[in-house]
């Protein structure tokens, strides 16, 4: 079945499931009723049910399905409308704002919905085995947060039981992998309603791994000819005014404080910074190309409800980086970028990708800044830089922003699942609005080409990917604890805490377990906290130079000599295994 059919499909069980809703509770007020992906849902009113009723309530769809309900269309005027959605106050609010005199609605015997459709024609092309109602959610109508909280009910179909399942197990796979669990259970971060929402604290372990992921990125910048700069986290709305932001952005950003008589905002964005620092000196075309980088912190509003862990947050650090640089200079600028990015996140252990050029709609040129001789100079740039670097991507018209053409980057974790990650784009905006200028071997001004990149984007993103693609078994180099000792009793804790120096000075990370349990409790405990490698330390370790060294995921043990496993460690993660 293609996908749309099993769109129809899901949205005509979203229909099911209001008549089941109806049915079983009769003072229900209906909402609204979409299919989504995998699935559907419905928005009720004066409705109190929880994970537990959900059986009851498919136990009645199935019984409708029996039936042979039908969907049919019918076109009535908002006057009848109004009449059969007395009591319906959610449906009569839709009906008012409808422009056309014509209404289109959908009867399934007594049950009817204000609905455009299409429909199945009938229940019998349901399949009562491929669809699972899953879970209960609260949700403001209409996404509003100043309106009524409604109970959402959502649903999965499917075309066949075998793909129920398999997606019913990919989701208790992705349960287990959550990054909000893991990274509670595993000491990382954690939230706090006083601090507010959307802003994590990063805990030891979770501060540890975070360090690692910028310590590797920033060197692997700086190896690349990138300069370092760090810009204030507030700044003048006049610097917002002039970028634009304050124009195109302003509600995505926090109310303004007044300092000293001025507006001030925290930054939502990086760029106007790194723009003022190019502008402090006159350049020439021998200073370019210039490479700012950056993990500058933003701030950007998001609604309460859209909040998720750290993979949507109000605050958050993105691995920014600027790059002005000439006309001729543009393509082998995006070649180098464009290899980088792939470097980067392989090393991180994706290697499935998706890549999607994104360019201006030809036919509505108006909608973008910038003269024609740029952008076909930058989409080719970006075309033939992608071509150069062998990567295989799409083009999609139209999905170009106002000021540039894009490259987005997107990749497939573990459970195969598609996030986007990097962004490659150009920019004829900033360079205008701040009068960008360098001069050319002419001795004329000219203006530069401006590239922002964000290999990683948000690295509270990207660090919850990172949780969740590895189920919090992170490799040797990224893991915040590498080497757990565990003591087998008192007389052996101060052998264990000489050896814990050891491997620092190595630089190798390392926590020890000293607690009055049994040595099988404390490798549990170490599993669960998912170490690499674990050491216990009693009699026989100390009267020799043997390690007896648990490795993760295997269960015989190892011996090893201690220098030979601080040198396999140290290869490791020069290896980054």
């Amino acid at each position: 079945m293609s996908s749309k059919n099993m769109e129809v499909k899901r949205h005509s069980y979203a229909h099911l499931l209001a008549m089941a809703v109806l049915k079983l509770f009769p003072d229900v007020k209906l909402g609204i009723g979409p299919a989504i992906e995998n699935g559907f849902y419905y928005d009720f009113d004066n409705l109190k049910v929880s994970l537990e009723d959900l059986p009851k309530i498919q136990k009645e769809m199935c019984k409708l399905v029996k039936n042979k309900i039908e969907f049919n269309k019918e076109h009535i005027s908002k006057q009848e409308a109004e009449k059969i959605f007395v009591g319906q106050p959610y449906k009569l609010e839709l009906i008012k704002e409808l422009v056309d005199e014509k209404i289109s609605i959908y009867r399934s015997g007594d049950f009817v919905d204000l609905c455009k459709g299409p429909h199945i024609n009938s229940s019998k092309e349901f399949s009562t085995d491929a669809f699972k109602l899953v879970k209960v959610a609260g949700a403001y109508w209409r996404g509003n947060e100043k309106n009524s909280m409604l109970t959402r009910i959502y649903g999965v179909a499917f075309e066949t039981k075998d793909e129920l399942e398999t997606y019913l197990t990919m989701q208790e796979e992705a349960e287990k992998r959550d990054h909000r669990k893991l990274g509670q259970e595993m000491e990382l971060f954690m939230f706090d309603d006083e601090v507010g929402q959307g802003l994590p604290l990063w805990m030891p372990k979770g501060a540890l791994l975070r360090h690692e992921i910028e310590k590797f990125v920033i060197n692997e910048y700086l190896r690349k000819g990138y300069q370092l700069v760090r810009t204030p986290n507030i700044a003048s709305g006049k610097l917002f005014e002039q970028s634009g932001h304050l124009g195109f952005y302003k509600d995505g950003m926090y109310s303004p404080m007044d300092i000293d008589g001025e507006d001030y905002y925290v930054k939502p964005m990086n760029c106007p910074f790194h723009v003022k620092i190019y502008n402090n000196r006159p350049k020439s075309y021998r200073d370019l190309p210039v490479r700012y980088t950056e993990l500058g912190t933003v701030y950007r509003y998001e609604k309460s409800g859209t909040l998720h862990g750290l993979t949507r947050v109000r605050g958050f650090t993105q691995d920014d980086a600027h790059i002005i640089c000439s006309t001729e200079q543009l393509t082998d600028e995006l070649v180098s970028v464009i290899d980088l990015t792939k470097y980067i996140l392989e090393s991180f252990g994706f290697s499935k990708f998706k890549v999607v050029l994104s360019v201006r709609d030809p036919n509505n040129k108006d909608k973008y800044l910038g003269t024609d001789e740029d952008w076909d100079l930058a989409e080719s740039g970006l075309k033939q830089a992608l071509e150069i670097s062998k990567w295989d991507y799409s083009t999609e018209e139209g999905e170009a922003v106002f000021y540039g053409p894009k490259i987005d980057v997107k990749i497939y974790d573990a459970m195969n699942r598609e996030w986007q990650i990097s962004t490659i784009q150009l920019d004829f905006n900033l360079p205008g609005r701040f009068k960008m200028q360098y001069i050319g071997k002419d001795g004329r001004e000219k203006t530069p080409f401006m590239i922002h990149r964000a290999l990683l984007g948000s690295l509270e993103r990207f660090t919850g990917i990172l949780i969740e693609h590895y189920a919090g078994a992170f490799p040797l180099w990224l893991s915040p604890v590498q080497v757990k000792i565990i003591s087998v009793g008192e007389n052996h804790i101060e052998f264990c805490k000489k050896l814990a120096d050891e491997f620092r000075q190595e630089e190798i990370r390392v926590e020890i377990d000293t607690d009055n349990e049994t040595v099988g409790k404390k490798i549990r405990k170490a599993r669960t906290e998912k170490i690499p490698y674990v050491l216990v330390i009693g009699d026989k370790e100390i009267e020799s130079d043997n390690l007896h060294i648990n490795i993760r995921g295997q269960k015989e043990i190892v011996e090893m000599k201690k220098d030979g496993f601080i040198d396999k460690i140290k290869k490791e993660i020069k290896d980054k295994i």
